[in-house]
């Protein structure tokens, strides 16, 4: 028996794996080739053309060279059969985007190698506080600050610090270390055992998800109390 040709399969009808949004979140950027990235912008394509394959004409207008397809005008864009002028500004404007990005130095994520250090960089958030507030720093290997970010805030007497939150976003930074910081309104340096008990869970739950706690710090006005310094870590 004969088989006919089948039309072309719409996008939608491609395995999810192989759609170019779906393929991207679940493999990620890296995972797609030129046309697809292209496609993404794109959108959608035209009733007999799929966005990848509008995208793969584009690419042939500049033999698939990206700095080439970088000159190009919305106008030039535009000369592609299924590209009109919303398409091809999204286009222009990602590659000038791309281009921006390039020009600027990346900056540089600031160094923990003390924990005045990680005073320095926290205190602004905390000193002059009335009320307790949670911070934490998240580091990559090096020590580099990730980010940092404000767990939570309660009244004169504390607030609640939930490892769960402070760990599921260490895991999302994919940070290698943390350092938790809390103010003392009172202007008290001295660690509760509610502050003790804390960091004793915050490094055991740590170990296990082998993300270190490196440092818990009080900071009371313009001073300060690291638990690693005293050797509590």
């Amino acid at each position: 028996m004969k088989i006919e040709d089948s039309k072309p399969l719409k996008i939608t009808e491609w395995s999810p794996e192989d759609r170019p949004r779906e393929k991207l979140l679940l493999k990620g950027t890296s995972a797609l080739t030129e046309a697809e990235l292209i496609a993404i912008l794109i959108g959608s394509g035209t009733a007999k053309t799929s966005a990848v394959e509008l995208a793969k004409k584009i690419l042939l207008q500049v033999n698939n060279n990206l700095n080439d397809l970088a000159r190009f005008t919305v106008k030039d864009l535009m000369k592609v059969k299924g590209i009109g002028e919303a398409k091809a500004i999204t286009i222009v404007a990602a590659i000038e985007l791309g281009r921006r990005r390039k020009e600027q130095d990346p900056e540089e994520k600031p160094k923990i190698n003390s924990s005045k250090d990680a005073f320095d960089l926290l205190k602004g958030h905390l000193m002059d506080l009335t009320h307790e507030e949670f911070w934490v720093l998240y580091l990559n290997r090096s020590n580099r600050v990730l980010n940092k970010k404000r767990i939570s805030e309660g009244g004169v007497a504390g607030t609640v610090a939930d490892p769960k939150i402070i760990f599921k976003l260490a895991l999302e930074e994919l940070a290698s270390g943390v350092i938790v910081a809390h103010n003392h309104p009172s202007g008290n340096l001295t660690a509760s055992q509610s502050d003790l008990d804390l960091t004793q869970k915050l490094k055991e739950a740590g170990k296990f998800l082998e993300i270190q706690l490196l440092d818990h710090l009080i900071i009371a006005n313009q001073k300060y109390y690291s638990f690693a310094d005293e050797g509590l870590l």
